[in-house]
């Protein structure tokens, strides 16, 4: 099973751990979990179609909390976005600090998740890319009110979006 969505999948692959104690459900909670896989996970996994078009644009990847703290995938993404001809990868500094979204972190302490926000879009400014990649709506969506708030005219994608990019210029 494949999942988008980095905090959704986090949460499905603990269903193993969060029901070992039942005895009705532990076993198929693990196999469960088991099968989970973030897109990103996947996709690295198998052998791409190399025939892309070039994404001629400079692209920098945050990190989403779920993903990579949560799910211990971090090379994923980025070797996904290095396959992409004409793709110049700048590594976001502090890549790995959180957006200010994490869930309804942002609703329930907007406040510290503005603050992190404001301090995320300095970083991504400095980095001077077109494009900013995570692998989380949930970052997509607080990265995008960043750029409306504090950015240059960036684009927020997911990394896939930026995948059927390349894949769609090929085809034109």
């Amino acid at each position: 099973m494949i999942t988008n969505a980095a905090g959704c999948g986090s949460t499905l692959k603990e269903y193993g751990e969060l029901l070992e104690g039942d005895p009705q459900y532990a076993a198929k909670a693990r196999e469960f979990s088991s099968l989970m896989r973030d897109v990103t996970e996947f996709l690295a996994s198998i052998e791409l179609n190399p025939r892309m078009g070039a994404v001629d644009a400079t692209v920098t990847y945050q990190d989403s909390c779920h993903l990579a703290h949560g799910q211990r995938v971090r090379t994923a993404p980025r070797k996904l976005l290095a396959a992409v001809p004409g793709l110049t990868f700048v590594e976001l500094p502090g890549a790995d600090l959180c957006c200010g979204s994490a869930g309804i972190y942002n609703l329930v302490e907007n406040e510290m998740s503005t603050a992190l926000l404001k301090s995320k879009m300095e970083s991504v400014n400095a980095a001077r890319a077109a494009i900013v990649a995570t692998a989380n709506p949930g970052c997509m969506l607080q990265l995008q009110a960043g750029v409306r708030l504090h950015g240059s005219g960036q684009s927020v994608m997911h990394v896939v979006e930026i995948l059927d990019l390349a894949y769609g210029r090929a085809r034109e």
